[in-house]
């Protein structure tokens, strides 16, 4: 019985010391775009089976230019962007928990949240806010926290 008892403290403490590892162990992932895999910083950061992503704009990856159409086009190509990150992480939109989002006018906000309301049906929590200056002249950057 004793041997028994022992093996099981022996387990649970292995198991314990095995699981904390995991849980506490921080990825930076490198990423998937060719073309970004220099950049000074991470596309995303994984920690306690959370992806926090950095912020996406309406950037076209095959031609590396901001996609045309204005507000509605470019949230649409940002979104996408996130969505196949989070896929490529084994993830999806319905798993994000947090996003932000940043316009350059805040007038957009309307035609924004349209696009938006289409792929976060689940209403995810969500800060948004105007800034002049986005990368590339972007109209709008997103970024989020989701689960695996």
């Amino acid at each position: 019985m004793k041997l028994k008892c022992l093996f099981v403290v022996v387990f649970v403490m292995l198991f314990a010391t095995s699981c904390n590892k995991a849980v506490n162990e921080v990825v930076f992932h490198q990423s998937h775009e060719a073309n970004k895999q220099q950049a000074p910083f991470s596309d995303v950061v994984e920690h306690n089976d959370l992806l926090f992503l950095s912020g996406q704009i309406g950037l076209d990856h095959g031609t590396r230019t901001l996609v045309e159409g204005g507000i509605e086009a470019e949230t649409k190509q940002c979104i996408e962007n996130i969505k196949a990150v989070l896929e490529h992480h084994k993830s999806s939109l319905d798993k994000v928990i947090k996003c932000t989002v940043i316009l350059r006018d805040i007038n957009d906000f309307a035609a924004f949240n349209a696009v938006y309301e289409t792929y976060f049906p689940i209403k995810p929590a969500r800060t948004t806010f105007a800034a002049s200056g986005l990368a590339l002249n972007a109209s709008i950057e997103i970024e989020v926290i989701a689960s695996k």
